[in-house]
């Protein structure tokens, strides 16, 4: 409507400019000054709606691991933050939340509720990534590196789980953080903020990692290194909001299906 109306004024008064009669009836103004004005307006217009929808969207379609800081920082403006995530041990996303919870003890901001779930594989099992290179670049169950992982993965539980409880007592913001274990290797990186973005991504399952013992090497996903696609609700279009459903949907399905880790009863 703003379009048309604008594109109106300048074609009337361009059409006054040259065309007296029209000139006439409309009381001898100059129009062509105005008219150009108009075209202006209408050139600004279009600029400003392209500002508000890139606003509203992410800049890029494919973003970097490194990059979340950046995401969870904006879904903690949220009064009511919801962040999902599916991988491998979620290292880098723990670090974020980490920060971002520590900060909510000194000011809470706008944040009243906050809920975390972090779906992590069960390495109780065995697996074949993350393994042992074995003979031939064959994968090698390695129940020793398996245990490590499961250490740090509770020990990132058992803190996120202290501060928020810590929050909860305060009674300014209601915080809870949960881990659950699927069945089989991580190959996907899934994270999702407020149910409106959500980051895909699939890690290196071939990436390998030397350990102490220099003469052992062992297959373990970079999840720092994972390039992540972007769908976002807020971008408006059919598609995305589509996609972020069906990908909430995914998640609340796996969730359910998972099961509560070792360190937990």
């Amino acid at each position: 409507m703003t379009r048309l109306l604008l594109l109106g004024i300048f074609l009337t008064g361009m059409l006054a400019q040259f065309v007296t009669p029209v000139g006439d009836a409309l009381e001898g103004q100059t129009f062509l000054g105005g008219a150009l004005l108009s075209l202006v307006a209408y050139v600004l217009y279009d600029a400003i709606q392209e500002l508000v929808t890139s606003a509203r969207t992410p800049a890029r379609s494919l973003v970097s691991s490194r990059d979340l800081s950046g995401l969870v920082s904006d879904a903690f403006q949220a009064r009511t933050v919801d962040i999902c995530f599916v991988g491998y041990t979620g290292e880098t996303l723990y670090n974020e939340l980490y920060h971002r919870l520590e900060k909510l003890l000194d000011d809470p901001g706008p944040t009243r509720s906050v809920k975390v779930r972090m779906l992590i594989p069960d390495f109780c099992r065995q697996m074949s990534v993350p393994a042992r290179v074995g003979p031939d670049e064959a994968p090698v169950d390695d129940p020793e590196f398996r245990r490590r992982l499961e250490l740090k993965c509770q020990d990132y539980d058992e803190t996120l789980s202290g501060l928020a409880e810590q929050l909860s007592d305060r009674g300014r913001v209601e915080v809870t953080c949960q881990y659950r274990v699927y069945h089989g290797e991580p190959t996907e990186k899934i994270c999702l903020f407020n149910q409106e973005l959500v980051l895909h991504g699939l890690y290196d399952v071939e990436a390998r990692m030397r350990t102490p013992n220099p003469d052992r090497l062992v297959y373990d996903p970079k999840g720092y290194n994972t390039d992540l696609y972007v769908w976002s609700s807020k971008a408006g279009t059919a598609t995305e909001v589509r996609a972020v459903a069906q990908w909430v949907k995914h998640f609340e399905g796996r969730w359910k299906l998972a099961a509560s880790p070792s360190w937990r009863p």
